[in-house]
Protein backbone atom coordinates (compact mmCIF):
# COMPACT_ATOMS: atom_id res chain seq x y z
CA UNK A 1 0.00 0.00 0.00
CA UNK A 2 1.25 3.44 -0.89
CA UNK A 3 1.11 5.96 1.96
CA UNK A 4 1.54 8.87 -0.48
CA UNK A 5 -1.54 7.74 -2.45
CA UNK A 6 -3.51 7.31 0.77
CA UNK A 7 -2.58 10.77 2.01
CA UNK A 8 -3.11 12.40 -1.39
CA UNK A 9 -6.57 10.88 -1.58
CA UNK A 10 -7.57 11.94 1.94
CA UNK A 11 -6.12 15.48 1.84
CA UNK A 12 -8.93 17.27 -0.03
CA UNK A 13 -11.50 15.57 2.23
CA UNK A 14 -9.78 16.40 5.53
CA UNK A 15 -11.70 19.64 6.18
CA UNK A 16 -14.91 17.57 6.03
CA UNK A 17 -13.57 14.40 7.66
CA UNK A 18 -12.35 16.27 10.72
CA UNK A 19 -15.93 17.43 11.28
CA UNK A 20 -17.82 14.23 10.38
CA UNK A 21 -21.07 14.03 12.26
CA UNK A 22 -22.04 17.63 11.68
CA UNK A 23 -25.00 17.61 9.28
CA UNK A 24 -23.71 20.48 7.13
CA UNK A 25 -20.31 18.82 6.88
CA UNK A 26 -21.81 15.54 5.67
CA UNK A 27 -23.62 17.29 2.82
CA UNK A 28 -20.61 19.41 1.87
CA UNK A 29 -18.27 16.42 1.91
CA UNK A 30 -20.62 14.35 -0.20
CA UNK A 31 -21.12 17.21 -2.69
CA UNK A 32 -17.35 17.79 -2.92
CA UNK A 33 -16.72 14.09 -3.47
CA UNK A 34 -19.19 13.88 -6.37
CA UNK A 35 -16.63 15.58 -8.59
CA UNK A 36 -14.40 12.54 -8.18
CA UNK A 37 -17.04 9.85 -8.51
CA UNK A 38 -20.15 8.76 -6.67
CA UNK A 39 -18.28 6.79 -4.01
CA UNK A 40 -15.36 9.15 -3.29
CA UNK A 41 -16.86 10.64 -0.12
CA UNK A 42 -17.91 7.23 1.17
CA UNK A 43 -14.45 5.85 0.44
CA UNK A 44 -12.78 8.76 2.26
CA UNK A 45 -15.10 8.33 5.26
CA UNK A 46 -14.46 4.58 5.40
CA UNK A 47 -10.69 5.05 5.33
CA UNK A 48 -10.77 7.89 7.84
CA UNK A 49 -13.03 5.99 10.26
CA UNK A 50 -10.28 3.36 10.54
CA UNK A 51 -7.43 5.87 10.83
CA UNK A 52 -9.06 8.56 12.96
CA UNK A 53 -8.75 6.83 16.36
CA UNK A 54 -4.99 6.48 15.85
CA UNK A 55 -4.65 10.04 14.51
CA UNK A 56 -6.68 11.52 17.37
CA UNK A 57 -4.57 9.67 19.93
CA UNK A 58 -1.30 11.16 18.61
CA UNK A 59 -1.00 14.96 18.94
CA UNK A 60 1.60 15.13 16.15
CA UNK A 61 -0.63 13.22 13.73
CA UNK A 62 -3.74 15.16 14.71
CA UNK A 63 -1.91 18.48 14.33
CA UNK A 64 -0.60 17.47 10.90
CA UNK A 65 -4.10 16.43 9.77
CA UNK A 66 -5.57 19.73 10.98
CA UNK A 67 -2.80 21.74 9.32
CA UNK A 68 -3.25 19.82 6.07
CA UNK A 69 -7.02 20.43 6.23
CA UNK A 70 -6.34 24.18 6.50
CA UNK A 71 -3.44 24.26 4.02
CA UNK A 72 -3.65 21.32 1.58
CA UNK A 73 -0.38 22.34 -0.13
CA UNK A 74 1.64 22.35 3.10
CA UNK A 75 4.40 19.86 2.25
CA UNK A 76 5.64 19.64 5.85
CA UNK A 77 2.19 18.78 7.21
CA UNK A 78 1.67 16.21 4.46
CA UNK A 79 5.05 14.61 5.14
CA UNK A 80 4.39 14.53 8.89
CA UNK A 81 0.98 12.93 8.40
CA UNK A 82 2.45 10.39 5.98
CA UNK A 83 5.14 9.43 8.51
CA UNK A 84 2.56 9.10 11.27
CA UNK A 85 0.21 6.99 9.14
CA UNK A 86 3.08 4.75 8.09
CA UNK A 87 4.02 4.27 11.73
CA UNK A 88 0.43 3.37 12.66
CA UNK A 89 0.13 0.91 9.81
CA UNK A 90 3.53 -0.68 10.50
CA UNK A 91 2.55 -1.18 14.16
CA UNK A 92 -0.95 -2.53 13.52
CA UNK A 93 -1.06 -5.27 10.87
CA UNK A 94 -4.87 -5.58 11.16
CA UNK A 95 -5.26 -1.87 10.44
CA UNK A 96 -2.81 -2.20 7.54
CA UNK A 97 -4.83 -5.07 6.06
CA UNK A 98 -8.11 -3.17 6.46
CA UNK A 99 -6.77 0.03 4.86
CA UNK A 100 -5.20 -1.97 2.01
CA UNK A 101 -8.52 -3.75 1.42
CA UNK A 102 -10.46 -0.46 1.39
CA UNK A 103 -7.98 1.09 -1.03
CA UNK A 104 -8.28 -1.86 -3.42
CA UNK A 105 -12.09 -1.80 -3.43
CA UNK A 106 -13.28 0.71 -6.02
CA UNK A 107 -9.66 1.71 -6.58
CA UNK A 108 -10.70 3.76 -9.61
CA UNK A 109 -12.28 6.28 -7.19
CA UNK A 110 -8.89 6.79 -5.54
CA UNK A 111 -7.07 6.84 -8.88
CA UNK A 112 -9.38 9.48 -10.29
CA UNK A 113 -8.70 11.90 -7.44
CA UNK A 114 -4.98 11.13 -7.14
CA UNK A 115 -4.42 11.49 -10.89
CA UNK A 116 -6.21 14.82 -11.09
CA UNK A 117 -3.71 17.63 -11.27
CA UNK A 118 -3.71 21.33 -10.63
CA UNK A 119 -0.70 23.44 -11.57
CA UNK A 120 0.09 27.10 -11.59
CA UNK A 121 2.84 28.18 -13.97
CA UNK A 122 4.45 31.59 -13.87
CA UNK A 123 6.84 33.28 -16.24
CA UNK A 124 7.36 33.14 -19.98
CA UNK A 125 8.44 30.38 -22.34
CA UNK A 126 7.80 27.49 -19.93
CA UNK A 127 7.45 24.07 -21.49
CA UNK A 128 4.80 21.98 -19.74
CA UNK A 129 4.13 18.27 -20.02
CA UNK A 130 1.58 16.39 -17.94
CA UNK A 131 0.25 12.87 -18.07
CA UNK A 132 -2.97 12.21 -16.21
CA UNK A 133 -5.52 9.44 -16.20
CA UNK A 134 -5.32 6.74 -18.84
CA UNK A 135 -2.24 7.89 -20.68
CA UNK A 136 -3.65 11.27 -21.67
CA UNK A 137 -0.89 13.72 -22.52
CA UNK A 138 -0.89 17.49 -22.58
CA UNK A 139 2.16 19.22 -23.95
CA UNK A 140 2.33 22.94 -24.44
CA UNK A 141 4.27 26.13 -24.23
CA UNK A 142 2.98 28.70 -21.77
CA UNK A 143 3.43 32.42 -22.38
CA UNK A 144 2.70 34.48 -19.30
CA UNK A 145 0.98 33.11 -16.22
CA UNK A 146 -1.44 30.19 -16.46
CA UNK A 147 -3.40 27.84 -14.25
CA UNK A 148 -3.97 24.32 -15.50
CA UNK A 149 -6.75 22.25 -13.95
Amino acid sequence: MDIVTLTTFLTPFLPYLLKVGEKATEGAGKKFGEGFGANAWEKAKALWSKLQPKVDAKPMAKGAAEELANSPNDADAKETLQKQLKKFLDEDKNLYAEIARLMQEDSEVISKLVNTFNQTISGDDNVVQNIAGDGNKAIGKVGGDATIN
